[in-house]
């Protein structure tokens, strides 16, 4: 029999709190009524803008391979691969190329071989290693296992390593295995500032992330990403509500803790009341001004803060010569990522095709008008526009506050708010991609469940990989 309706809120309609809904519903069944609060649009960072009645990425472009939450997500939705349109890369250092790639794949390697030697070899086991352990969650949540802090998470993947891993840096990592400063400060550093707009400072975990990316294969959804957010909700049949939440006040019913979500709308203020809350947006003060009542003891302020980034999607002329090609026509590149030298203004920029390619799609000619987008610290001025193009039709900016200021973390946030009040947005200060996100989501619905049922069992158990083993 249908136990009774379990009334929860979820703060935030971007990938996380689309996730925590269908698979808080999952779990729950039909007993659990989903409300979900999103004052700007579905989708969150996964957003796109317009160029000539085309829609294109402006942010989180590109999924991993291996991301099978995601990979999941699209099946049940019915949604389908974009189209791969095959494009070369560079690392530029403000005065030349200091890495080409070329359409053949084995000159590719070899050319990494003769500048780096067994550089990028240990950089790449590495790599694997991280990955093949962290691919383990996928296990554990396939047989309900939950966590209720993010170090735990972490210990039961890959032990203290993973802990220790969060608290230094990428650099100092990789060094430490037989990678050579000089692949470090050419290769590593170029990946960082085009994924997380920062440097080899990065925790070594989030960055093992981000290279995972960078060399694996990825993916997009035809359509646009943010296609996963308003499939999930729909599925759901979550009742999303056009308003801001302004903070959550405890009150107790029956000895059972009740949640008040206070919010406001076009409609002006107003609170519901619930069992369960879970938070999807980042509670940091430099983001958020959000505020916790009656709570004993107080939930305290978050530190650390966040790493200003912008994107200017710009369709217009690459100014070639720049780059060292006079005649714009020679220009081999689809993508361009840079070095850490002082006096370059972007991170990285790349020549980008629309949400839906049609068959018939073809990546632009160098020397044709073409839709770019450039990823900086700070807007780009003239000047700079005028550096990277010679001339252009329009710019669209869109300044976020996207990723945590990797150097400023001490500790890692908590999951656990209170009773049943979680926090998913957290685990970006391990790693930040979509399938961080995912598989938080899926962690803090199964922790919810578990503790609603209070099936202890479930929560941070020591020595998985031998329970499961055992389990099957």
């Amino acid at each position: 029999r249908p136990g009774p309706s379990l009334p929860a809120a979820v703060v935030g309609a971007g990938l996380g709190g689309s996730a925590v809904a269908y698979f808080l519903q999952q779990h729950f069944g039909p007993q659990v009524q989903l409300d979900v609060y999103e004052p700007a649009g579905v989708g969150g960072r996964l957003a796109t803008v317009t160029v000539n009645k085309q829609q294109y990425e402006s942010r989180g472009a590109s999924i991993h391979a291996l991301s099978l939450h995601m990979q999941d997500f699209v099946k049940i939705l019915g949604l389908k691969h974009r189209r791969e349109v095959a494009g070369k890369s560079a690392i530029f250092s403000g005065e030349h190329f200091i890495l080409e790639e070329t359409d053949w794949y084995l000159l590719n390697l070899f050319r990494l071989w003769w500048h780096y030697g067994i550089s990028f070899l240990r950089l790449q086991m590495w790599v694997e290693e991280v990955m093949e352990k962290f691919m383990r969650i996928y296990k554990y949540q396939a047989h309900g296992y939950a966590f209720s802090s993010l170090e735990e998470l972490l210990r039961s993947l890959g032990g203290d390593a993973f802990i220790n891993m969060t608290q230094r840096s990428v650099a100092e990592s990789l060094l430490e295995v037989g990678v050579t400063q000089r692949f470090v400060d050419d290769v590593i550093a170029a990946v960082l500032r085009s994924s997380y707009g920062q440097s080899v400072l990065v925790p070594a975990f989030a960055g093992a992330m981000s290279l995972a990316g960078a060399q694996g294969s990825t993916w997009a959804v035809e359509g646009g990403n943010k296609l996963v957010c308003t499939g999930l909700l729909k599925l759901t049949k979550a009742n999303v509500i056009p308003a801001r939440v302004t903070g959550i006040s405890l009150h107790s019913s029956e000895g059972r803790a009740l949640y008040q979500v206070h919010y406001e709308g076009s409609e002006g203020q107003g609170s519901a009341f619930y069992d369960m809350v879970v938070v999807t947006m980042p509670l940091h003060p430099s983001r958020s001004n959000f505020t916790f009542e009656n709570f004993e003891p107080p939930i305290a302020d978050f530190p650390g803060a966040f790493q200003p980034s912008v994107t200017s999607v710009v369709h217009g002329y690459l100014n070639s010569s720049y780059f060292g090609f006079p005649d714009p026509k020679l220009f081999p590149f689809a993508s361009i990522l840079t070095t850490d030298t002082p006096n370059l203004f972007f991170h990285a920029m790349d020549n980008i095709c629309p949400v839906n390619i049609s068959a018939a799609f073809r990546r632009k000619q160098p020397q044709e008008a073409a839709v770019w987008r450039v990823l900086s610290q700070q807007p780009l001025d003239k000047q700079q526009l005028k550096t990277l193009f010679r001339s252009y039709y329009s710019v669209q900016v869109t300044e976020w506050q996207t990723y945590p200021r990797y150097d400023a973390a001490k500790s890692l946030p908590p999951i656990v708010l209170h009773e049943n009040l979680f926090y998913l947005s957290g685990v970006e200060w391990v790693a930040s991609s979509m399938e961080m996100i995912a598989v938080a989501a899926k962690n803090v619905a199964l922790l919810a469940y578990n503790r609603w049922h209070q099936d202890l069992e479930k929560i941070d158990q020591k020595d998985l990989m031998h329970k499961v083993k055992t389990e099957l």
